[in-house]
């Protein structure tokens, strides 16, 4: 490990921890950005005019850049200094944050998401391999225990703030607030964060790694997004990128096509980087990593559990506001209760660690996430009570906090400092990727079980024939439910006229139990997760009984 010499002259001294709170800081926004947009999404729909494809790009597109680059910035990091790309990351995430606050259509606020999702994947790795290289012994333990309670914390903050800066100024500012924070980030990298990088004997730059990547990431998350929109096999609709249009009448839909066609670049990633590894170039992804059986386990369930932890947050503040009527604000705060529960058992995860073990810690942060999540899918209907909700978030909140706190110094505990840009960058990727596929997959489902069960539901409701029904099904699919609240304020008064409270009534409880369909897929996510982790769990364990044998 190489530090430059303001890093050396720091050394043990309370800078690194100053260091660390300005890590945190940065890392606090990039967390806060990837869920803050869930609980302001109606009215950014609303206001914007956006389909329910627009709004999961919106809410996921951040997640797809993330994981797209991720292993390239870790890389970058490693080799060009970690403080210049963490500082890099932070203007360019600010800029998309401006970009974003200024825009006026669908078009201008998915770029703009783009933008941060670039400066976010500068962000993300180059704190966690800047703790990993900073930090050693009980003191590392106790900087990954605080990465993991941010992780965890902000995750479920945003919500909370998202939902009052909507609610008290206008949905631009969820955007406008990273524009201080990331000034006072950005003072505080300069004065107190230390430039490290690892020596990397390795010649050249794996710019075909990084397309293949970048480009394989992206189709397959793309696939999985515009499947319910575009249609699994048959075509659904049309297809328009910039000048290529896939015809609505074509003999078969663009996702299959596309899918596979990413499949086949991830293949291709891989079988690079080992080639690239075999001759002594330069390559993005250290595949010798996934030897430590605790790295690639944990992982797996990283993403795993990704999945199921950012497709609640797709689809709860939709449930709320849509279906149980609350506001932004209100909403934000039933949503927070993850928050209280994550942020009380995130700081005392360090403790539990200490008695139990790490990998156990994991075990019973998921434990209780996966059971949370359950009831909570079990419990949803069109008039659940808050308290009862809010009671099974903090259940839910519990687990994040002791998981998130613990899982990210398990996975890279037996990974080498030398290669810490790359063991981080891997494992943040996996978890936005997981994030960006729960999103897909959530959303997916969402729009699935709201069509289906809306077009039964409606055909009791008499005088609405089976087109009509349709119709209005296929309504309450591409407005997240936003067409439930309009037709309950207009009643008796709007083109339905005397049916009109009846189909309101239909749509909200078919759209409650799409919202439960995709709780409940979440669930099974965690409780793969959860399997996942006694894996991790004997993995640990025989490594460390190795060690001291």
């Amino acid at each position: 490990m190489q530090l430059t010499n303001s890093a050396r002259a720091a050394g043990p001294s309370r800078n690194k921890w100053a260091g660390l709170g300005v890590l945190a800081a940065g890392l606090s926004m990039i967390v806060i950005d990837g869920t803050i947009v869930g609980v302001s999404l109606p009215t950014i729909i609303e206001d914007l005019h956006l389909d329910l494809n627009e709004a999961q790009w919106v809410n996921s597109l951040y997640s797809v850049v993330l994981a797209a680059l991720l292993l390239t910035s870790g890389r970058l990091g490693d080799r060009l200094g970690r403080r210049k790309l963490f500082i890099a990351g932070v203007v360019l995430f600010m800029a998309g944050s401006i970009f974003a606050a200024l825009s006026h259509d669908a078009s201008g606020l998915i770029l703009s998401r783009v933008l941060q999702g670039v400066g976010g994947a500068a962000v993300l790795p180059a704190t966690l391999s800047s703790v990993n290289s900073t930090f050693f012994g009980k003191d590392r333990t106790t900087a990954f225990a605080i990465w993991g309670a941010v992780i965890s914390g902000m995750a479920a903050i945003g919500p909370l703030l998202g939902g009052w800066l909507t609610s008290s100024f206008a949905w631009q500012w969820i955007f406008i607030v990273n524009i201080p924070l990331g000034l006072a980030v950005l003072v505080g990298a300069v004065l107190f964060v230390p430039e490290t990088r690892s020596p990397h004997h390795a010649a050249g730059l794996d710019v075909p790694g990084l397309l293949l990547s970048a480009s394989g990431f992206g189709l397959f998350v793309f696939a999985l997004i515009e499947g319910p929109t575009l249609g699994w096999w048959q075509p659904k609709g049309e297809l328009v990128l910039g000048p290529i249009t896939w015809p609505a009448d074509a003999a078969i839909s663009a996702v299959p096509l596309t899918l596979g066609a990413g499949i086949v670049l991830l293949l291709g990633f891989v079988l690079w980087e080992r080639r690239r590894a075999r001759i002594g170039r330069s390559a993005i992804l250290d595949l010798s990593l996934f030897k430590v059986r605790t790295f690639s386990w944990g992982n797996a369930v990283a993403a795993t559990v990704a999945i199921g932890e950012f497709g609640l947050l797709l689809v709860l503040p939709l449930y709320l506001i849509n279906v149980l009527g609350l506001g932004t604000l209100y909403a934000g705060f039933v949503l927070a209760a993850m928050a209280l529960g994550a942020f009380f058992s995130g700081a005392s995860a360090r403790h539990l660690a200490a008695r139990m073990g790490p990998p156990k810690v994991v075990i019973s942060g998921l434990a209780l996430e996966a059971a949370g999540v359950l009831a909570l899918g079990l419990f949803i209907t069109s008039n659940t009570s808050i308290w009862l909700i809010a009671a099974l978030l903090v259940v839910y909140g519990l687990g994040l906090g002791l998981a998130s706190a613990q899982l990210t110094g398990t996975v890279l505990a037996d990974i080498p400092t030398a290669v810490s840009g790359q063991g981080s960058a891997t494992q943040s990727t996996v978890r936005q990727l997981g994030a960006a596929l729960g999103s897909a997959i959530m959303g997916s489902v969402l729009a699935h079980f709201a069509v289906t069960r809306a077009t039964e539901l409606l055909g009791n409701v008499p005088g609405i024939s089976t087109t009509q029904a349709g119709t209005l099904a296929g309504q309450l699919r591409d407005t997240a439910g936003g067409v439930v609240p309009q037709l309950e304020q207009l009643g008796t008064t709007g083109p339905l006229g005397d049916a009109g409270p009846a189909v309101a009534s239909a749509l909200s409880d078919g759209f409650a139990q799409a919202i439960s369909a995709s709780v409940l897929a979440a669930a099974v996510f965690l409780f793969i997760g959860l399997v996942g982790s006694f894996v991790v769990a004997a993995a640990s364990s025989k490594v460390h009984a190795g060690a001291e044998g």
